[in-house]
Formats: C-alpha cells, structure tokens, sequence
C-alpha cells in the first residue's frame, strides 16, 4: 500500500501538526487552460474545472466548489476553475455547456474526470477527490465474499476499518475518507455502499452508517475471525479520529501504582479506566477476567490489571474493582462486583455515549446533518445543550436594526443559526458581552441571518459570521480578526477612541511614545505608532490617515505635524515624512522613512513593523510571523524563557544579525502542541530549552542548536554563521524530504 501521494500525506500530516502554516486563502483561483497547465507541479495533486468563460458563476457546483478550496487545500490538493475560451483547443474544455467535468491531476498525469452532478457540495467534492486519491488505502466491496477476503490477506498482518456508507459524496463518507488519509498507511480501509453486505455480518440498524473496527493483526489462525468492534458514536471526523485512537491502544495493561494517580490513552481521550484487582495467588485467573473485560469494553473504557501485592496505596480489602471516570477531580470508587456482566454494567450505566440523534426526534438521520462534518461542528454538538446568557447581548430583527445602530455606539454580530462556525462564535460573543458587562458604552448586538435575510443582505453580508462596528456619523467598520474572545475584545477596546489620535505638542508627542496616554489600552496594543509629517505635506498626512483608520481596532497609530516637528524628527533621525515606532514592551522606539508611500503601503508596514521582536509563539499568531516569509529561529522552553537566552537573542537583533530570520519561542505549558512537535523532530523529547531553525520557505530543512553549548551570543553569532556556510546538516534527511514535498501547499 505504499505510494508516493502517501509520502506526500505524511508531510502534509507533519506541517499540519506543527501547525507551520494553516492558508488563510480561500478563494477560487480562475485560470486560463494554459495558466493552469504551467502551474501544475511533480507528484501535486490539483483539482480543476473547466468551463466556458461566459457560464454562469452562481451554479449549485460552483458553489460548493468555492467552499471545497480549503479543505482540499489542508490536504495538499491545490483547485481551480480553469475557463476556457471559443477558440480553446485543449481536450479538457469540451464543446457543450452541459457536459463539463472536474479533473483530477497529479502532475500532470489525470487520474479521475468527475460529472459536476456527482459533485453536488462540499462534502461530496472533498470526499470524491479523497476517495481517488487513496485508491490503494480504500478498498471498495460490494460482496460478503469481498470483505472475508480481505479478512484472510490481512490476518496477522494489519487491521481493518469497515465501513458502511448510504451512498459516495455523504458527510459520513467525507468523514471515513478523511480518517483514511490519516491512518491509511496504519490500517487497511474497506468500504462499502451495499446494504446487504452490512446485514450480512448482523447489523440490525442499517438506515445509517456504521463503521467497525476489524482487529485482524493478532490473528495467526487463518480459521480465527478476526474481532469486530462497532463504533457506537456518528460517523463525523471526529469521532472517528477518536474511536481508531481507542482501538489502537493496549488492550490491557498492568499497573502498581494508586489508581488516582493512572492515566492512559483511554483516560486521554476522555474514556473511563477499569482496574481489575489482582494479588499474586491469583494473578493467571484474574489477567484473563481483566482481558475479557477489556474485550467487551473496547472502545467505551480502558482496562488495567491492578497488582495489589506491590501497591503501597491502601486498597480496601474487599474490593476487587475500582471504576476511576473520566472527569478531572472525581474520586474513584471501590466495588465489589462478582462477575464480567456486572462489571460491564457499571460502566455501561454510569458512562454518557452520544445518542445517535437529537432528543425526541425520531428521525435517525440526526448525526448526518451537514453541520457534523468538522471539527468545529463536533464542537457546537458536544455544547448543544449549553445554555448560554444570550440576556447579555440585544436581539435585533428587521423592525429594530436601524434603530438600535442609531441611537447608539453599537457592535452586530450578523450570524446563522444554521452554520457551525456561526454558532461556535457565537459562544466567544458572548463570553465578550460577559467581560464588558457594566464596562463599556458599546452595545453588543446579534442578529440571525437565518431569520432575516433582507437586513444582512442590505448591510453586506453575504458570509457568516460577521461583525459590524456601528458609530454614529462613521461608516461601519467590519471585524478582520481572529473568532475568538480576546482578540474580539481588543478590537471592541481599541475601538474606544477615533485614529489617528490627533497630537497636538512635542511634551504630548513625547508622552504618547512613552505609553503615558491611553495606558489602559497597551495591554490590547504592543505598539504605538506616530506619523510625522511637516505641514505642507498634505497627501502623505493623507495616506496615513487613511491607513490609520484602516489599521482602527488593531494597532494605536497617532499623528503629528506642528511647526516644530523637526525636533522629533532630529531626536529620532530620521528624514520627514516618517513613522515613529513605540514598542513598550521593549522600552524602545525605531523610526521607519515614509517617502513616496501610500496607504495601503502604509498599513503593511506597519502591521509587519508591529509584530513583535521575539514573540512567543501561539496557534493564533503564527500565520502573521510566517507571512514575513524568513526562516524561524524557534526557541523551545518548559515554561518562561530564561531571561539570559531572551537577552542573547535580542542583543543579536539590535546588532541587526538576525534580520534574516524570524526570532521566537515557543512555551510547551502554554502551547503543548510544541511537544508533538519536538517528538516528531527527534523521535523523543529531547532536553529542553532546545533552539531550531526551521526554513519552511526554502525547502522546510530544520537544523538544531549544539546541545553541548550554551545559548549565548557568541555561540549563537557562530553557529548562525556555520549555517550559512552550509555546514551544519539538517537533523533529518527524510524529515527534510518529507517537509520537501509539503512546502508548495503551506508556504505563501
């Protein structure tokens, strides 16, 4: 089952896990054919749809397709809608409107050509393009005989993952593929779409999918089945992802320690730990009642053989189970049960599993509904029957829109109940509304899409969700951030004054630069920027006005431009027309020239000049360091940084000797991916702090700082050097490859 798109997976895997690069493009490029053609690349796999450039735009596929970039883009598959014209030769684009086709390419080599009424949404794209892609990983069978076939090749060799699924393209199907591209390489998938077939193996339920897990590898005897688990959970990314995880982890495992203090896979994942007592007289009788027990729990707890004679833990005498549940803090309990059943009892009824639909519905259709089909999804399931404070927030309708934004300061969130992600937000709103409750003049406001289309097509939108900033005598200003509670209320409290601050003398000048205005606000902004201008420079003022409110919610920006600029603009050295750069943090201000700059200029400079020096990393501002395509010099720390490595580092940045790279650090405790990470890097984790270089954008080849030396500046000034002489190696050659294959997609 080896192939070189699974090479490719697994680098994909690796960069998504380390959270590198997640594209933010989510757009349809258009191409002409011979612009597609030139853009394919070796061993890519690339999705595109060729159409008459004067089709209509707003098709049901088009639709769909726009919404598949990402998804597809998340797994190395680039897309595009390629249009050609009368006069077009290439094969691909056909003669008749009604007969258009997707094509799916590696390189430049088709591999599949897919009717767009297959292709009817998102779930069904990513799911077709997926299943043709892991052709090998993903075994079609229509036959009872098919399946026990692949049962004898596979025994005591590899595992199997069955599937069930109504028909090819259904979210259940999307899921199994997705769960195929993460674990193919592990385990062998079947899939089916015949009814029969799962009758066949004594599923009763069959109007929905299923999906079990064949344990075929301990099999030795061809005459052994192999076991069956049925996964009791819907068929969604997620509890896939979770459900092969438990089949995967010991099935039984001894211990000697106070069960408080245990945790395992199982306990990780958010499963119960059964722990068999056992004393050494009867050690052989109860490690094979703990191996039934575990066999009848697989997949609903983990089970562990508890050797009473080596515990220093006191265990009360009689019993001889202990039932330690998943939720953090629980004490467990001592029982006294006396056979298999009533163990698996217990579990069974004091263990929630997920009904397999909403209550009092009848419809068993429930986990297929659209909005199961990601993670953010699962989220908004799982929370469903949550009861948020929606009192804190203003429910607008069509009669009360434009009298609520006008009578006050007032921030709408236009979202759709229909719509996981809207729904998921909508949680972090309010969790705003409670933080400024009884702080803030602004009035938070919502309003459901759903209900009233007309309102939110008036006001512009035509996506969700959406935040708007309403002000009085002020055009509406759209949220650009991240959808999530802290960066909504930076935004919310940025927003608190107008920009640019008009400055009015060189003492307030001086003030604003040393964060003695506005100090309530520089625990939301890091920097502060003043535009100096002389005042006969009308335009450049201009530009930066305009990009002053453009930038309004995210960075403090003030403006200058008295008679007697010129004794800031001599302090600081700088030549007018010029920015001023107040990083307090850092106690330190840079000046930037502005010559011949306009706006849109402007705010890229400062957005990227307002990016911190030696930030720490996170999931949330990574994507903004990594637009500065340079390598990272990455600091990996177990907690704080120790102040002597962040003085080596900064005293390199102001001799300008990292201009080069990308300064950070990465805190485990705060980010525990990083551990993934490190793991992955060195098969183990390795001894901490360690400094990497990681150069995603030429290659993605990491090297690592001698562990022997001491980050300091000298070491740090010639190992740096040594790398540019290419003379340190990279720590591994197949990670480089595998990082090789996976930077066309994540890089910008």
């Amino acid at each position: 089952m080896c192939s070189s798109f699974r090479v490719f997976r697994v680098g994909i895997s690796f960069v998504t896990m380390c959270i590198f690069y997640k594209s933010a493009a989510n757009s349809l490029p258009e191409l002409s054919p011979h612009e597609y053609f030139s853009t394919l690349q070796p061993g890519k796999a690339s999705l595109a749809y060729f159409c008459q450039a004067d089709s209509p735009s707003t098709s049901v596929f088009l639709e769909g397709l726009h919404e598949a970039v990402r998804p597809l883009q998340d797994y190395g598959i680039s897309v595009a809608k390629v249009n050609c014209i009368k006069e077009e030769t290439s094969r691909y684009c056909g003669k008749d409107k009604d007969l258009m086709k997707a094509y799916l390419f590696r390189g430049n080599i088709l591999l599949r050509e897919f009717p767009t009424d297959t292709l009817f949404d998102e779930n069904a794209i990513v799911a077709h393009v997926l299943f043709a892609l892991l052709f090998n990983e993903v075994k079609y069978i229509t036959t009872p005989e098919d399946l026990q076939s692949a049962e004898n090749a596979l025994k005591g060799k590899a595992n199997i993952v069955f599937s069930y699924v109504r028909a090819i393209g259904t979210p259940e199907h999307r899921a199994v593929m997705e769960a195929a591209f993460v674990y193919g390489t592990t385990c062998q998938f079947v899939l089916t779409t015949e009814i029969a077939l799962l009758e066949s193996i004594g599923s009763e339920e069959i109007e929905y999918a299923h999906l079990y897990f064949f344990h075929c590898k301990p099999v030795l005897d061809l005459t052994q089945e192999c076991r069956r688990i049925l996964m009791e959970q819907p068929l969604t990314t997620l509890n896939i992802d979770l459900f092969i995880k438990t089949m995967n982890a010991p099935l039984l495992t001894e211990v000697a320690e106070d069960p408080q203090h245990v945790s395992t896979v199982h306990f990780q994942l958010g499963l119960p730990l059964v722990f068999i007592v056992s004393q050494q007289a009867t050690y052989e009788a109860d490690k094979r009642t703990a191996e039934w027990v575990a066999w009848r729990l697989l997949g609903k707890a983990g089970v562990l053989l508890l050797l009473r004679d080596s515990l220093e833990a006191n265990i009360p005498q009689h019993a001889n189970v202990v039932f330690k549940r998943a939720e953090k803090g629980v004490p467990v309990e001592f029982l006294v049960l006396h056979d298999v059943d009533s163990i698996i009892s217990h579990v069974e009824n004091n263990v929630h599993i997920e009904e397999k639909q909403e209550d009092g519905e009848d419809d068993v259709e429930g986990p297929d509904i659209d909005i199961q089909d990601d993670e953010v999804a699962e989220t908004v399931y799982r929370d469903r029957k949550r009861q948020l404070p929606l009192e804190l927030t203003v429910e607008l309708t069509e009669e009360t829109f434009n009298a609520t934004v006008m009578a006050s300061d007032s921030l709408v969130l236009f979202y759709a109940g229909w719509q996981a992600v809207s729904m998921a937000f909508l949680q972090s709103y309010i969790d705003v509304a409670a933080k400024l409750k009884g702080t803030s003049t602004m009035l938070l406001t919502r309003i459901n899409c759903a209900d009233w289309t007309d309102v939110c097509t008036k006001q512009n939108v035509t996506e969700f969700p959406v935040v708007k900033m309403y002000k009085e005598g002020e055009n509406p200003v759209s949220y650009a951030g991240m959808l999530g509670t802290e960066d909504l209320l930076k935004f919310i409290q940025l927003n608190r004054i107008s920009y640019p601050v008009n400055i009015t003398s060189i003492q307030e000048a001086e003030q604003y630069l040393h964060g003695e205005l506005y100090k309530d606000l520089l625990s939301y902004s890091s920097v502060s920027v003043l535009g100096l201008f002389s005042p006969t420079m009308i335009t450049a003022k201009e530009d930066f006005t305009e990009a002053g409110r453009a930038l309004k919610g995210y960075v403090i920006t003030g403006v200058y431009s008295g008679e007697d600029v010129l004794i800031l603009s001599n302090k600081y050295a700088v030549t007018l027309p010029a920015l001023l750069l107040a990083r307090h943090k850092e106690g330190r201000i840079e000046s930037i020239p502005l010559a011949n700059t306009h706006a849109h200029d402007i705010v890229q400079l400062i957005t990227d000049a307002s990016l911190e020096t030696f930030p720490e990393i996170t999931v949330e501002n990574l994507p903004s360091y990594l637009r500065l395509q340079k390598p990272l010099l990455m600091l990996f720390s177990d907690g704080s940084i120790n102040p002597q490595h962040e003085k080596a580092v900064l005293t390199m940045v102001e001799q300008k000797h990292l201009d080069s790279l990308t300064p950070c650090w990465l805190n485990l405790k705060n980010t525990p991916v990083g551990r993934g990470i490190l793991k992955a890097y060195f098969d183990t984790l390795p001894p901490l702090p360690l400094l990497v270089v990681v150069n995603l954008h030429s290659g993605g080849r990491v090297f690592a700082f001698p562990s022997d030396q001491a980050i300091t500046e000298q070491n740090l000034f010639s190992w740096l050097k040594k790398l540019r002489s290419r003379i340190r190696n990279p720590i591994s050659k197949c990670l480089l490859a595998l990082m090789q294959h996976s930077s066309g997609v994540f890089v910008p």
